[in-house]
């Protein structure tokens, strides 16, 4: 008698939770959307700019970061801030990612590099706007899972490698434009290397664990460099035998 209580106690707990419906996820996206325009303001002088390219905006909007998640992250997915993946990665702040996506000034006719697919959620938001995206990711499971997930929701622009991020993929490069998605200690050579001429790459540089800057790479035409800090950033670092 007591465990039929029990139960009939756990259902009752159970048909309690509301059911978190398509309808429920359309809200929290449009009020993740506000939350980074607020960000974008109140960093406007740091980044230099007060709006973001409203494509940006829109496939972000539409995009269901809640099946970028692990199932207990859920209820989470749409708040502006990261969230754990596991492995000891995290998918990105949601105004961090449409800040690296607007940067790059993507066309879409574009072919980019993405360096630490965690979830995929930046492949996602970047194979929305560009025609092909090559991401690397360096935890096998991660990587696994990336690709499966991709697959499921048909982003068939968007290929993933499992391997070292640092050094590339040579193969499809060179690249209209690179993403990094995780803090480097230096910017990789390989990676400025296969940077088309006039192409763009945004990575966060710095220790683990101490205060890294968001970078803005450029590279010109005539093969010249330059770079410039956009803003103070938290990521995990990169990894692997270098």
């Amino acid at each position: 008698m007591v465990a039929r209580l029990i139960w009939v106690a756990f259902l009752m707990t159970v048909l309690a939770v509301p059911v978190r419906g398509e309808g429920v996820f359309e809200l929290e996206r449009g009020q993740m959307i506000q939350a980074i325009k607020h960000d974008v303001i109140s960093t406007s002088r740091a980044i230099g700019k007060n709006r973001l390219d409203s494509a940006v905006f829109e496939v972000m909007g539409r995009i269901p970061r809640h099946e970028f998640v692990p199932r207990s992250q859920q209820r989470h997915a749409y708040e502006n801030r990261p969230l754990a993946i596991g492995y000891g990665q995290t998918i990105s702040q949601p105004y961090i990612v449409a800040l690296m996506t607007d940067i790059l000034d993507l066309e879409p006719s574009d072919t980019v590099l993405e360096i630490g697919t965690g979830s995929a959620y930046q492949a996602a938001v970047l194979g929305e706007l560009v025609e092909n995206v090559f991401t690397i990711e360096i935890i096998p499971e991660l990587g696994k899972q990336a690709r499966q997930r991709l697959q499921r929701l048909g982003y068939s622009n968007v290929e993933v490698r499992i391997a070292d991020g640092y050094y590339g993929w040579e193969e499809h490069a060179p690249f209209d434009a690179i993403l990094v998605a995780a803090a480097a200690s230096q910017v990789p050579p390989p990676l400025i290397r296969q940077l088309k001429p006039g192409g763009k790459m945004i990575i966060p540089v710095g220790a683990p664990f101490s205060v890294q800057h968001l970078l803005l790479i450029s590279k010109e035409a005539e093969g010249a460099v330059r770079s410039r800090q956009v803003l103070p950033v938290a990521f995990v670092p990169l990894t692997g035998g270098h």
